[in-house]
């Protein structure tokens, strides 16, 4: 198949540190590459892939201190990938509502993944082009009636995580995640203070979340049971989750997917999460970590989570969150709208034809 992989340019492919969605189509795209597809890649130019890149600004928006407005750079990125529309069997869009607008004007049929949550704004526009094929990351990702092919769920490579049977001595906890109030990173600091453990915290502070991290976390900030390590890489995540004891996932929003949750069992090391979103999607509640209804109850799960099976965590990502799952769901996703769009196609013909008798 030729495909079209849209990427967001806030960060390249594959982010050098916290990046998410950048993360996946990178994953996505080298490993359709591997299988003989013919893939171009839709992102910045300081991304790295395998496949034929097209660079639509020079490096991550987020790099330069000089963009004020970054929908005027998605558009244009945008507008590139459907000039060059009759070239790919399928574009992927991976940039939210930015390509709707776009993806009915050509023959060309599009797939939306969606990786962000709806909101009062953007359903609208959503809701506009409901009948456009979607995959959602979640179940519980669908808040909004669309015309969904499938949930897919998020993939990574188990060979790129080590495994660690025993937790690192002394016993900590982890947090990773963006320093943001819907990720929880303040409760984190709560649960460990109130459990009497340390802390180990990483993950990068947008500008945006400045005030917040300045006032919620700074000040609890020790080096000693509260240890702050700002963004880091793969290899120095690696680490991090692998040596926990158990990594907390206390955020405050509904999560659509929530990857460190899965880069954290890869490596062994069980999760703690509130029930919200994607979280008992994720987590095996009771094996791989525990589905918490409070704050106070992920305190008194760290105990049980100590005694569970490292290596039932990483057998349970690789049975169903490896990459290997999630590109076959993709190219089985492909496969069913590029043959709905052909029917219809020839439907259509079909209906010309008696209309011109």
């Amino acid at each position: 198949m030729k495909i079209a992989q849209v990427a967001p340019l806030w960060e390249r492919v594959p982010p050098p540190t916290y990046g998410g969605i950048e993360l996946v189509v990178s994953r996505l795209t080298d490993e359709l590459v591997r299988r003989g597809h013919d893939v171009t890649l839709f992102a910045t130019g300081d991304s790295q892939t395998l496949a034929k890149l097209e660079a639509v600004y020079p490096r991550a928006l987020r790099l330069d201190p000089d963009i004020k407005e970054t929908m005027v750079y998605e558009m244009l990125a945008a507008s590139q990938v459907y000039q060059q529309a009759g070239d790919f069997d399928i574009i992927h869009s991976h940039v939210g509502f930015w390509t709707l607008s776009l993806a009915h004007l050509v023959s060309t049929p599009t797939v939306h993944t969606l990786h962000g949550r709806f909101t009062a704004d953007n359903s609208k526009i959503f809701s506009q082009y409901r009948t456009q094929p979607f995959i959602s990351i979640s179940d519980a990702q669908r808040e909004l009636s669309l015309n969904y092919i499938s949930t897919v769920y998020n993939g990574i490579d188990p060979k790129e995580y080590p495994f660690v049977a025993q937790p690192q001595e002394p016993p900590y906890l982890a947090f990773l995640g963006r320093f943001s109030p819907e990720k929880g990173p303040h409760h984190a600091i709560a649960i460990a203070k109130q459990a009497g453990w340390h802390l180990k915290m990483a993950g990068k502070v947008d500008v945006v979340d400045t005030e917040f991290f300045e006032q919620e976390i700074a000040p609890h900030i020790d080096g000693q049971q509260i240890e702050f390590l700002g963004e880091v890489n793969h290899a120095q995540k690696s680490e991090l989750l692998s040596n926990a004891a158990i990594t907390l996932f206390p955020i405050t929003w509904q999560e659509p997917f929530g990857l460190v949750m899965i880069e954290s069992m890869v490596t062994g090391t069980p999760v703690i999460g509130m029930n919200l979103g994607s979280v008992p999607e994720v987590i095996a509640h009771g094996k791989t970590g525990f589905v918490c209804q409070s704050y106070e109850e992920m305190v008194e799960r760290i105990p049980d989570a100590l005694k569970l099976n490292r290596r039932a965590c990483r057998e349970h990502v690789e049975k169903r969150f490896s990459v290997t799952h999630m590109v076959d769901a993709y190219e089985a996703a492909y496969r069913q709208i590029i043959e709905s769009r052909k029917n219809l196609n020839q439907m259509e013909k079909l209906i010309h034809a008696l209309q011109l008798t």
